[in-house]
């Protein structure tokens, strides 16, 4: 006898589902049956996962977090809730601390059973980043107004329509010497999949997930060197990369224009992999993937010759 996942037909309402991590969490909740309500500023942005639903498994609100009535009709009859919002830019305050909260409360007045909140490795109430401060403040305020929701802390989530590695992949592929910030610094990639797979199991099990807090690393930890040069050899480039110093670095986020803010940099610094001190995907279930199994294909585009490109850099390298 077929079970019934235990997703489906539940009406999944996800905030923020129309950014980048969205897309999959959208393909994963889809997959399982969910209804799913993708609740944005811009929901025409994800407006991409149509041939992906059955009739009427897919809807679509424009939302403004910041006013309650706006996210009460996003939850209206939701079972499930996600929130994935986040920002650099903005009432950082208000937008990841306050509103998150405000979700959570409205969601459990309404009788949601699972409410799963992305938060991020290194929340700090005491921080002088905004983001962290404001990280740390959604926390408290989803768990005060839903206990039983499931935190997720993710180090910098990875994929190949990512602005991290596509970011490094631009300027590698146009920058002959290349300055590292954070050299030393240490991070944890997670693959946007396992994110995602993380989040669907915490909305179907929420009596066995919810009420913790999971750290969200990959396999490797990584220093910004590291995925640098990797980055240049799945190009088949060969790149001079120059370690910065902190206070050359700390300059640098401090100017305006650069793709590098302050309080980035600041994030950067102490690095982002699992504590130790809370669950990880292994209790959830998920073996994470590694950055190498996929960076040799997402680089092809970065390459000279694209396609051809890297078995020339080889074919020249086994000739001398």
């Amino acid at each position: 006898m077929t079970r019934t996942p235990p997703l489906f037909d539940s009406l999944v309402t996800v905030f923020g589902g129309s950014g980048f991590i969205g897309n999959y969490v959208a393909q994963s909740l889809l997959e399982r049956g969910a209804r799913l309500r993708i609740a944005s500023r811009h929901p025409e942005h994800s407006h991409s996962l149509k041939p992906l639903a059955n009739l009427g498994q897919l809807q679509f609100a424009r939302c403004d977090i910041t006013k309650e009535a706006s996210l009460a009709a996003a939850l209206h009859g939701a079972t499930h809730v996600v929130n994935l919002v986040g920002a650099f830019e903005g009432d950082l305050e208000k937008l990841m601390g306050e509103a998150p909260g405000a979700m959570a409360r409205i969601a459990r007045a309404n009788g949601a059973r699972a409410f799963v909140h992305m938060s991020a490795i290194g929340p700090d109430a005491n921080s002088t980043a905004a983001y962290a401060r404001a990280k740390a403040l959604g926390e408290t305020r989803v768990r005060e107004a839903f206990p039983e929701a499931t935190i997720l802390r993710p180090s910098i989530v990875f994929g190949k329509d990512d602005n991290f590695l596509n970011m490094f992949g631009q300027l590698i592929a146009t920058m002959p010497i290349l300055p590292v910030f954070g050299p030393k610094a240490k991070l944890q990639l997670v693959h946007v999949d396992d994110v995602a797979e993380a989040i669907a199991v915490a909305l179907e099990h929420p009596e066995t997930h919810g009420g913790h807090i999971y750290e969200l690393g990959g396999p490797e930890q990584l220093t910004m060197m590291e995925i640098n040069e990797r980055i240049a050899a799945a190009q088949g480039r060969k790149r001079r990369f120059i370690a910065m110093s902190d206070s050359m670095s700390g300059l640098f986020a401090s100017l305006p224009g650069t793709p590098m803010s302050k309080d980035q940099w600041t994030l950067l610094q102490p690095g982002s992999t699992v504590s130790g001190e809370h669950r990880t995907f292994a209790d959830l279930g998920i073996e994470p993937k590694p950055l190498g199994l996929f960076l040799d294909k997402w680089m092809v585009r970065y390459r000279k010759q694209g396609r051809f490109g890297l078995d020339n850099v080889r074919s020249d390298t086994r000739a001398t």
